[in-house]
Parts: structure tokens; C-alpha cells; sequence
């Protein structure tokens, strides 16, 4: 196994166990490592300090163990097990009324790079890293024995996901028609889901992330708690999750925004699905800001789930300007009395930004706010405790006179 050397005191953050190796960090390696080759990182002295998957770029050492191991189908087995353990502990896995469920989750599972959500009958995987892309069909193999019948089909979805030379020099390896997303293992046209009991249809062949936004479930749940005879607003809508919760919730009316035809298509999908014929939802393909400018006062509860402002340190001015731009306007709108379910998904925007944020948004619109709940990512989406980065999720119930 070819080496990595770091720099002379650059090992510190590896022996606090995180994961990320950065380019900076390394004094040289070995000749002619391949991207997404495994390799062994050692300090200046030639000591063992872990292995992990290589790649060009900032982080250039993904770590896969703290421990001398050889990553073989043996290793990928052990720590799809214990991702499998995580959820059966959590109560997601072998629940009857929630199949549904992220099963692997990057550094929160040992296993950066990599995330598997289960639909159904259906895993649906994704590589972030060239190791683990070429690892794919190791790791469906394993994933197929580990779930002991849960699932029956793997699809691979990284057309996306992957950097974008990979993208265009691999291709050709995934599938006969070019592609990055083709099924591994099975074959299914089933696309139907169940979470807490609604339905949903899973657009794993098109849409966005896996195909749906697993990580809202919990808090889709808790809006269910406060829709009962209410207006809704759902924004940046997607497939529809939180209008259907709503509408099983007791809401009076529900009204889904995005501004792709295509999940407002979906949206209307999932509705019809749970509630055939059911008048009060309608859905709006429009862009989200221009909604919110041209809405009344209707409504008192909105929801506000946009996709990342900022993807990377460099956007975060301009993302916080977001925020506060359309929590603005959505609590200048809201009926006094009403509720504002309110999200960031950006990982380089901590919690106070984004509480900071909302709270400067409110402090324009010149209404009192409550802070009735702090949310955040659920269980099947764990932080490893010694890579903070991994939690990205938060968001904000309010109270607004």
C-alpha cells in the first residue's frame, strides 16, 4: 500500500480522530497514486496513523480507518453492519409504517464519501469521493448481505456527486448508456415509499439527491402537531413532503411552491396519492422570492426549506443575505399568530449564523418572535463527534405575534 507523509506536527487533527486529511498537511507521497487509491497516511517519522481513500483536491485523504486494515469486502461488510445496527437502535429500520431511511451517512457512518438511503425494497447509493466510486460494486455486493433480504435492488445515482473529471473519464464504466446512475444489483419500477405511514413516490432516476430529503422526516412530523385549521404556505416545496404532512395534520388549506415543474408535478403526485381528490391543496411553479412579494396576509404557517445557500466558505456573505432576505418577507407576510417552520441545509452556515440571521430578518419586519423549537438533523443522519462539519441541518420553529 503506497504512502502519504504529512508534515511535521500536521498529524494533530488526525490523532483527535478526524477524518479529513487537507493537501496542505502533506510534506510528499509515493509515486503514481491513482485518485481514489487506498493509502496509508504516516507522520514525518514514518508512523502508522491511518488509511483512507486518496483523492486531487483540498481534502486529499478521505480516512476509512484509525486502525492498520486492509479495506477489502470484509471491512465494508463490518461497517454496514454497524450503520445497520445505528438504525435498527433508532427504530427506523423494520418499522412497518416507515421504510424509509438514510442507512449510511458519510463521516457520521466511518464511511466518508459514501451514502445509501433505503427506499423501500430499494437502496439508493451515492459516491462524493473517486475511492468510493470505484469501490461501488464491493460495496452493493455487501450491502445486498448485510440487509439480509430488506432490500432487494441498488441503484447507484452519481452523475452529481462526483468531481467532474470522473464524471466525464468514467462514464463509460457505469453503464451501457453512459450514464453514472444505473442499477448495480436487481432492477425495480416501483418507486413507491412509505414514511410514518403517508406514501410518497421516489424520483431516484431524476431528481434531486437520492430523491427525496430524508433528513426533513422528524420535523415534517412535528409540523404535522401544529397544522390543525391552519393556512399553509410550503416553500422551495420539492416533492411535497410537508404539504402532504399537513394535510393529514388538519390543515385547511395547502399551498406548494417551486420553481421546477417538475417536483410541483411530483408534489401534486404525492398529494393525490394520500389524499385522492382532495381540494385543499394547490401548487404553484413559481420562483419562491417572486411568490412571497406578490402574496397576501393569507397564511399562518409557512414553511421555508430552500436548497443550500452556500455551498462553500467563499458564498457565505452573500447565502446569509439570502436568509435573512426571505425570512424577511416571509415574516412580513405571516398573520399574526401564525407559525414559521424555518431552515438552513448549509454546512459552512453554523447555527448562529443562521439564528443571527432570522433573528436580524425579524428585527426588520418589526414583529415579535418566539422561538418555539431548535431543529436539526435526524438520528439516521448522525455527526461523527469528532467531525463537527457533518452537521448541517438546522432550522428554527417560530412564534410570530
Amino acid at each position: 500500500m503506497k504512502k502519504v507523509y504529512l508534515k511535521r506536527g500536521k498529524e494533530e487533527s488526525l490523532l483527535r480522530f478526524h477524518p479529513w486529511v487537507f493537501s496542505g498537511a502533506i510534506q510528499h507521497a509515493d509515486n503514481d497514486i491513482a485518485e481514489g487509491e487506498v493509502v496509508r497516511v504516516v507522520n514525518s517519522q514514518d508512523d502508522f496513523i491511518a488509511v483512507g481513500h486518496y483523492q486531487m483536491g483540498s481534502i486529499a485523504v478521505r480516512v476509512l480507518s484509525f486502525s492498520d486494515e486492509t479495506v477489502d469486502e470484509a471491512f465494508w461488510a463490518r461497517r454496514l453492519a454497524s450503520a445497520l445496527r445505528v438504525r435498527q437502535t433508532v427504530g427506523l429500520a423494520d418499522n412497518p409504517r416507515n421504510n424509509t431511511y438514510r442507512l449510511v451517512h458519510g463521516e457520521g457512518d466511518m464511511l466518508p464519501g459514501l451514502v445509501i438511503d433505503v427506499y423501500g425494497q430499494t437502496a439508493v447509493m451515492q459516491a462524493h469521493s473517486v475511492g468510493m466510486h470505484h469501490c461501488r460494486e464491493a460495496i452493493a455486493r455487501q450491502l445486498v448481505q448485510v440487509m439480509d433480504g430488506r432490500i432487494a435492488h441498488v441503484y447507484y445515482k452519481s452523475e452529481t456527486t462526483l468531481p467532474g473529471k470522473m464524471r466525464s473519464d468514467e462514464s463509460s464504466l457505469a453503464a451501457d448508456d453512459g450514464t453514472l446512475s444505473y442499477f448495480i444489483y436487481g432492477g425495480c419500477d416501483d418507486n413507491t415509499a412509505m414514511e410514518n405511514g403517508l406514501l410518497f413516490y421516489v424520483d431516484w432516476l431524476r431528481g434531486q439527491k437520492t430523491g427525496f430529503f430524508v433528513d426533513q422526516r422528524d420535523n415534517r412530523l412535528l409540523l404535522e402537531r401544529f397544522a390543525k385549521g391552519r393556512r399553509v404556505l410550503n416553500m422551495f416545496c420539492y416533492t411535497g413532503g410537508f404539504s402532504f404532512y399537513a394535510m393529514r395534520g388538519g390543515a385547511e388549506l395547502v399551498h406548494s411552491v417551486d420553481s421546477s415543474a417538475k417536483a410541483i408535478e411530483l408534489t401534486n403526485c404525492n398529494v393525490e396519492l394520500n389524499f385522492p381528490g382532495d381540494t385543499r391543496h394547490q401548487a404553484f411553479c413559481e420562483d419562491a422570492f417572486r411568490y412571497l412579494e406578490q402574496a397576501g396576509s393569507q397564511y399562518d404557517l409557512i414553511i421555508l426549506d430552500p436548497p443550500a445557500f452556500a455551498k462553500h466558505r467563499g458564498a457565505l456573505h452573500n447565502a446569509l443575505k439570502g436568509y435573512i432576505r426571505l425570512n424577511h418577507k416571509a415574516l412580513q407576510k405571516i398573520q399574526p399568530g401564525g407559525i414559521l417552520f424555518t431552515f438552513s441545509c448549509s454546512q459552512v452556515v453554523t447555527k448562529d449564523h443562521f439564528r443571527n440571521a432570522v433573528f436580524t430578518a425579524a428585527a426588520q419586519a418589526g414583529r415579535q418572535v418566539r422561538i418555539l423549537h431548535q431543529l436539526h438533523q435526524p438520528a439516521d443522519h448522525p455527526i461523527n463527534i469528532y467531525h463537527p462539519e457533518g452537521e448541517y441541518l438546522k432550522g428554527l420553529v417560530l412564534y410570530v405575534e
